[in-house]
């Protein structure tokens, strides 16, 4: 008898689980191919909604050495070379005047990231984490997933995270469109 219980205990358990729809399970992600100023592959990038902000993923390869500002873009363009086209850094509705800088009390930029450290051989395999955007749009931050899309950018030098507007990060030399 009572291991006839378990089994219909199991077999409720079961059912349950199967009733509720696979997408509530789900994280909401996005995903993104790195390419480089010439077009070539550089990697990939996923980004994880989490219950206060996004989770980064970024692997790549081919960049220079060294550490790297890396931001937010308000559009998902990324037209090589200079790819200018992704606009500026993703800021919160009705801001007309955006402050840069993690370090800047003053800063409202919610593209704003840490910087990326490039081992010597190229590569870079990260997580972060921000607190400053949405996938969507949830919890009254900015959405990554907006009529226009966004990017992820990788410049060419380390942010120092007051200077404006970009935290003399220098060139875009990468970039990766956002969609799920």
């Amino acid at each position: 008898m009572i291991r006839n219980s378990w089994k219909n205990r199991f077999a409720v358990l079961s059912l349950g689980l199967f009733a509720f729809p696979v997408s509530a399970m789900a994280a909401d992600k996005l995903t993104g191919d790195i390419k480089g100023s010439d077009g070539a592959p550089h990697g990939t990038v996923e980004i994880t909604e989490a219950p206060k902000g996004v989770i980064l993923r970024i692997a790549a390869t081919g960049l220079t050495p060294g550490w790297h500002g890396v931001h937010f873009h308000e559009k998902g363009d990324c037209t090589p070379p200079s790819f200018k086209s992704a606009g500026g850094h993703i800021h919160p509705h009705g801001v007309t005047k955006p402050v840069h800088g993690l370090l800047n009390a003053d800063a409202n930029d919610s593209g704003d990231l840490p910087n990326l450290y490039v081992a010597t051989d190229g590569s870079v395999t990260v997580e972060l984490y921000s607190p400053l955007v949405s996938v969507s749009g949830t919890g009254g931050r900015p959405a990554l997933l907006d009529a226009d899309g966004s990017s992820l950018v990788i410049h060419a030098k380390p942010d120092d995270y007051q200077t404006q507007p970009i935290g003399g990060a220098g060139d875009r030399v990468a970039c990766a469109v956002l969609a799920k």
